[in-house]
């Protein structure tokens, strides 16, 4: 496989441009059904193929949680050729109750890191060797870690019993290390190498098997499923927004949505670019915003990487969403219910310097891709990750013994964020205690762990949060 590593394409862009209406409680869509024909092209409900199922899935939601969900059987998917779109967005915008019709630009892994990363070519030492001492990031503050170390010695603080499902792309699923807690795939996945690295690697980071090889994840007691979202290598994937909802329908109160993909925002549109300036958290998007909302009004965690665009979202830029529907309120304030996702968004700081021998700046400081804000609930690593995949730092011929210790930006900083949050649920489990809400999972996070720093043309008011720390975070619940 390490042939293929130098020749394969960067592994960014998932999927096509996608033209979305909203349509209002009255509106009839035949219309658009007839509009899109005259285009060749299609238009169904973007999250289900009946309105009746979304119906009994928002009663159910609602009788388990006294919680409204939003309603997603106003989202209307429209495939047209892709040199037609914005002509059809144009005239779909003008059907009777539309409420909104807009593109939904590609998303995007907030890293890439495959042109970069070579895999060692020499032959590994059999059985792979333990990696934990450069495992930093598990150990405690003292180390700059988030103190896994601690969590694994109260009853369920492996993240026992908790159940995680990991939306991106691909993966590698006969990894060495990804063997015991894996539940595999909730559909198809892409065969993009770039992104099977990405995927691998954020799995390692979640629940990489304990053991004497390799390296082990924050909660290797926790089970981890995947959904690929739609890419023009996995045809067949969902689009995002409905691979949130599969995965609410998938897991209990309680358990854990980890979203690895982030957006071109507005400030460079439907132009996105691989260096991913200007990306931003996904729900800024009314559909994938409706749908986090869906999950966490089900009580489910939705950990979400607040992306690598170095973006003010406290910037005014945000607020324009002229193409949105008039009731989309950015969520990016979190003014009200109705704009605010429930999810928790992760940014990146810098490990503590001389990690791997490297420096790249002040513990706990921004690093200079993170996106940062008010919004930003919480940080973790987002340099110098040691986990499975890409093979610069162990290679050789199978993929299937790669690792690094160079994974980074808010795709390694996200995961260990999800990792933490199964630690503290699979400890509420054993204990048989009320477990964290999205609600008190959030507020948790932003009332302990260690402070984010200064860092030069980085100030600690360029708002990523705390790192967090588990025997704090313990020490809180209820």
């Amino acid at each position: 496989m390490a042939a293929n590593a130098a020749t394969a394409p960067l592994g960014s862009h998932l999927t096509s441009r996608q033209l979305v209406v909203n349509l209002g409680p009255k509106a009839d869509p035949r219309a658009l059904v007839d509009v899109a024909g005259r285009y060749k092209g299609t238009a169904h409900l973007l999250f289900s193929h009946t309105r009746e199922q979304l119906a009994l899935e928002a009663r159910d939601c609602e009788e388990a949680t006294n919680v409204s969900p939003p309603d997603l059987a106003c989202y209307y998917r429209v495939r047209v050729d892709e040199e037609r779109l914005a002509e059809v967005r144009e005239v779909m915008s003008k059907v009777d109750g539309a409420d909104g019709a807009y593109l939904l630009p590609p998303v995007a892994t907030p890293t890439h890191l495959c042109g970069r990363l070579k895999p060692l070519d020499q032959a590994p030492p059999v059985p792979t060797p333990s990696l934990a001492a450069r495992q930093r990031y598990l150990k405690d503050a003292s180390a700059g870690g988030v103190d896994a170390v601690f969590a694994w010695s109260r009853p369920g603080g492996r993240g026992t019993g908790v159940e995680i499902v990991h939306i991106e792309a691909a993966w590698n699923f006969g990894h060495e290390d990804l063997v015991r807690n894996q539940g595999g795939a909730l559909g198809t996945q892409s065969t993009d190498f770039c992104l099977r690295q990405h995927g691998t690697a954020v799995l390692g980071v979640l629940g990489a098997d304990q053991g004497a090889r390799g390296i082990t994840g924050v909660c290797p007691g926790a089970r981890v499923r995947t959904i690929g979202v739609e890419d023009v290598r996995n045809p067949e994937g969902p689009e995002l927004p409905t691979a949130i909802r599969i995965a609410a329908n998938a897991l209990r109160a309680g358990d854990i949505i980890l979203i690895e993909l982030q957006h071109p925002g507005a400030r460079v549109a439907h132009l996105p670019n691989e260096d991913r300036h200007g990306y931003i958290p996904v729900e800024w998007w009314p559909p994938t915003l409706a749908a986090i909302q869906f999950a966490t009004a089900k009580r489910i965690i939705v950990v979400e990487a607040a992306g690598n665009g170095n973006e003010d979202l406290d910037d005014a830029i945000h607020d324009r969403g002229d193409i949105f529907p008039a009731s989309w309120k950015n969520p990016f304030r979190r003014a009200t219910a109705r704009s605010d996702s429930g999810a928790i968004l992760v940014g990146a700081g810098a490990p503590p310097p001389g990690t791997h021998e490297r420096n790249w700046g002040l513990d706990r400081s921004r690093l200079e891709f993170s996106n940062y804000g008010s919004v930003v609930d919480v940080q973790g690593w987002g340099r110098e990750v040691t986990t499975c995949g890409y093979g610069s730092l162990q290679g050789g011929p199978s993929e299937n013994r790669w690792y690094t210790d160079e994974f980074g930006g808010t795709s390694s900083a996200a995961p260990m964020l999800a990792g933490v949050l199964a630690c503290l649920q699979g400890i509420q489990r054993a204990r048989h205690a009320p477990l964290l809400t999205p609600a008190t999972a959030r507020a948790l996070l932003r009332d302990t762990g260690w402070p984010q720093q200064n860092a030069e043309g980085r100030p600690a008011s360029q708002r990523i949060g705390s790192r967090p720390d588990l025997s704090q975070l313990i020490a809180k619940l209820p």
